[in-house]
């Protein structure tokens, strides 16, 4: 059971600390709480924003923080719930007359679902070798690999249709007659239909087999991630943006595990650094796509997606990013990565 104090954190901690704690408290909210007296709190979607305003991981979380935060008295406990849904957030937190924390009302504790629904189309890219994945996929084809008691492609589905999304378009090449089959045959309430890639054309090129068919935005995902997102939050930002791609990217924390020696001019060493840490956005292959770069996709071209977004981005085009946290994304695109998933879900059951 956590406890209200595990929820706190200090003004003068980094943005960087701050997501680690998030992440380490499974919530999306923290308190910045001297001595329980609330002052602030921090989202996730503050956090998202902070960066978007040209934020680093480096500064102190202060700079990120809600310091007009909504709160109910302990008298007013009974409209809790009605705040959660009016206001759409996901904790609110109880003060008492000195204005400290007595207590947290979270909305998945009281039966609200503040996710926002969206019904756009998803278009997997699941055509791959999925090489990474040997020997596994010398049998299977990587969207049909089990996580658990589903296969990857189907958990991926699972999270889009929860947000409220129906009709799903899988973009198949190897091994397509087992991936054909198996949704085919699966009792679904959700559409899957299917393109089918002759050649292996990249993460993008395979786009060019949906023209004419797809005239709205959409979802555009991996067959191997996961992310712990909000779907509607995310196609709302793309929109209120107005972003022609919008890619999921997640802050990653890396620790080189040597010391690193830079060399200076003239063979000599510069600087030597034990163990250094890094810190940098990496791409889930996770996209909001607006339905004109279908149209305007070259016929044949074998290109990865991240080329396409480039091309666009030189072009001027407006190419956004909506950042989430390390946990929030999972990937089993590596044997190592797949088993580490498959740890993750069973403990979240």
């Amino acid at each position: 059971m956590l406890k209200v104090e595990e929820l706190f954190i200090e003004p003068s901690i980094t943005v960087l600390e701050t997501l680690r704690k998030l992440d380490e408290t499974g919530q999306r909210i923290l308190f910045i709480a001297p001595q329980g007296k609330l002052q602030a709190v921090v989202t996730d979607g503050d956090i998202r924003k902070f960066f978007l305003r040209g934020g680093t991981p480096d500064q102190t979380v202060d700079k990120a923080a809600n310091y007009h935060p909504l709160s109910l008295p302990v008298s007013e406990r009974g409209q809790a719930r009605r705040m959660l849904q009016d206001h759409c957030i996901d904790a609110l937190p109880i003060l008492d007359k000195r204005g400290h924390i007595a207590d947290i009302v979270f909305a998945h504790g009281v039966d609200v679902d503040n996710r926002k629904r969206v019904d756009i189309p998803v278009v997997m890219m699941a055509g791959g070798l999925g090489t990474r994945l040997y020997p596994y996929t010398k049998i299977l084809p990587k969207p049909l690999i089990p996580v658990g008691e589903q296969p990857i492609a189907e958990l991926i589905m699972d999270r889009f249709r929860s947000f409220g999304c129906r009709e799903f378009t899988m973009i198949v090449n190897y091994k397509r007659g087992m991936i054909k089959s198996y949704f085919n045959e699966l009792e679904k309430d959700y559409q899957v239909h299917f393109a089918d890639e002759e050649v292996f054309m990249g993460t993008g090129g395979g786009l060019c087999l949906l023209k004419d068919k797809i005239d709205s935005p959409f979802f555009f995902t991996n067959c191997d991630t996961l992310l712990d997102v909000d779907f509607g939050d995310l196609y709302a930002y793309h929109k209120s943006h107005g972003n022609l791609v919008t890619m999921v990217c997640a802050f990653k924390h890396y620790t080189v595990p040597y010391g690193v020696v830079e060399l200076g001019e003239d063979g000599g060493i510069a600087a030597m650094r034990e163990k250094p840490e890094l810190d940098f956005l990496t791409n889930t292959g996770v996209y909001v796509v607006e339905p004109r770069v279908v149209q305007e996709m070259r016929d044949g071209e074998k290109i990865g997606f991240p080329d396409v977004i480039e091309r666009y981005r030189r072009a001027g085009e407006k190419v956004g990013v909506y950042p989430i946290s390390e946990s929030s994304w999972m990937d089993m695109g590596q044997l190592e990565e797949l088993e580490k998933m498959r740890r993750k879900l069973e403990n979240q059951q």
